[in-house]
């Protein structure tokens, strides 16, 4: 299959890379320094199992998604709508795309702006940008996609290229378990610039991910949103199986890049001011996150 991987960063570049080596015809849509470093030597992909280059096609120009029959989009949440618009022309109709980001409405918000049938997923990947063409897996991998007409072949493509897939009727309530675990470590990884196991070890830590779990379920509750599984397990799950993994949000402030905060513990005080519902701790947090993204904003 011909497929295009769009925002081809740590996540796209991971999943990419795995049905590259599976023998589809991969082309990335990322930055210049990753397309040179992908142009020469190929995609490394640093696993915990193998380490191995991955040949495939690397551009900067999103004209290089035409004529795929899936697009990969792995854009941060930030970028959703001009991403969309660049990509749009490119799409042939019967493109699926597979949206592949943290928070809870990109797929929705990516639908309403192109006519492809959008499939959401939940991502349980740790994985970061070890250096130009260079991803490193720190854990897990597995995937959670919505079902419609067809999830069953696009999971099957996946799992024969070594991606666990469980395909769910309720990819809203995953989505939500997935933010809730989102607002409880990637903030806090970001303000102590801590991996996740020393995170938790840390005194008065887990009185904080408590109170901003609470928060999240409490939003949930008064959207009517049933939160898929234990969403209490998902949380404790992660410094035991993601222990030396950073969040994505504590890569983006070391990089000096905007986060996705807004659409993070951002995004659950907003519908709480909404529906009338107090979030303080995930309030807190975002505060920090965004004085941390541009700490010498009063000074300019």
């Amino acid at each position: 299959m011909k497929i295009a991987v769009m925002g081809a960063g740590a996540v796209g570049c991971y999943y990419g890379g795995m049905l590259a080596r599976a023998g589809h015809e991969v082309t990335l849509i990322a930055r210049p320094v990753h397309v040179a470093a992908v142009s020469r030597h190929g995609l490394l992909l640093d696993t915990l199992s193998f380490r191995e280059h991955v040949p495939l096609q690397a551009s900067t120009d999103v004209a290089a998604a035409r004529g795929a029959e899936l697009v990969l989009f792995c854009v941060k949440s930030t970028d959703t709508d001009s991403a969309a618009a660049a990509l749009r022309p490119h799409l042939a109709p019967q493109t699926q795309v597979l949206s592949l980001q943290n928070g809870v409405d990109n797929a929705e918000r990516l639908q309403a702006l192109i006519p492809q049938v959008v499939t959401p997923a939940v991502v349980y990947v740790a994985t970061e940008m070890a250096g130009p063409g260079h991803v490193k897996h720190h854990g897990r991998g597995e995937l959670v996609i919505g079902a419609s007409a067809g999830s069953g072949a696009l999971a099957q493509l996946l799992i024969d290229a070594g991606v666990p897939v469980l395909v769910s009727d309720n990819v809203v309530g995953t989505l939500w378990t997935k933010l809730i675990v989102n607002c409880a470590y990637n903030a806090l990884s970001a303000i102590t610039g801590l991996p996740y196991g020393p995170l938790v070890r840390r005194e008065g830590i887990a009185a904080v991910v408590r109170d901003v779990v609470l928060e999240c379920l409490a939003v949930a509750q008064s959207l009517g949103v049933t939160v898929q599984g234990d969403p209490w397990a998902a949380v404790d799950a992660i410094p035991r199986t993601m222990p030396t993994q950073s969040s994505s949000t504590a890569q983006d402030l070391r990089k000096g890049k905007r986060t996705e905060i807004d659409h993070l513990n951002g995004y659950v005080v907003r519908q709480g001011e909404r529906l009338g519902v107090a979030t303080p701790a995930n309030r807190l947090l975002h505060v920090l996150v965004k004085a941390l993204e541009n700490p010498a904003a009063d000074a300019a």
